[in-house]
């Protein structure tokens, strides 16, 4: 009879262990989930800066931003630039602009890079680039080649992935027509100037 006692307060015990480690894991969760979102840029900020920053709104750029959220989900920062490209085949682009990451603060970024494409000629375009995992800004500055098949393209607005590690960028360029698509390489980003794409 004690020996039944014993048994039944030990699995009791283990029960009443079990619920508040589950309660405890549930309250954890949200708190968790708010501290990433916290660090991270929500995805009607990110379309709202995109159209201010484009200067129009479309259903393109809408598209596009969705599916680099579906992709990779809540970036912690973003580049808003300007960048040159010109090509006969074989071509350049260089770009300049400014990361603004949600753990604040905010500096100057400098990118070049060869490229591979079926257009001639040059253009200057607004790039909009959401940065993702990034761990610091100074993180940023390396070489990042295109990821094969990342291209997307709709209404006007192009975007492709560009990834070392787990940083991942995702640039979005609107109204570039196949210029779009011209980036088989990679890009370099510098807090520099460099006019070297190599």
């Amino acid at each position: 009879m004690a020996g039944r006692s014993l048994v039944s307060l030990l699995l009791s015990a283990f029960v009443l262990l079990g619920m508040c480690s589950l309660q405890a894991a549930e309250e954890n969760k949200p708190a968790g989930k708010k501290q990433d979102e916290g660090k991270t840029y929500d995805k009607d900020l990110v379309l709202r800066d995109a159209e201010a920053f484009f200067g129009k709104s479309t259903q393109g750029l809408a598209k596009v931003i969705e599916k680099a959220f579906a992709d990779h989900g809540r970036p912690n920062g973003y580049i808003k630039g300007e960048e040159a490209a010109g090509a006969i085949t074989v071509g350049l682009r260089y770009g300049e602009g400014t990361l603004t990451t949600k753990a604040g603060g905010s500096r100057r970024v400098y990118w070049t890079g060869p490229s591979i494409g079926f257009d001639f000629g040059g253009n200057l375009s607004k790039v909009f680039i959401l940065v993702y995992r990034l761990p610091s800004s100074s993180a940023l500055f390396q070489r990042y080649p295109g990821v094969d098949g990342s291209l997307y393209f709709v209404g006007g607005v192009g975007m492709n992935y560009q990834q070392r590690g787990d940083i991942v960028l995702a640039p979005i360029r609107l109204g570039v027509g196949l210029r779009a698509g011209a980036s088989v390489g990679y890009m370099n980003y510098t807090p520099k100037k460099t006019y070297i794409p190599f």
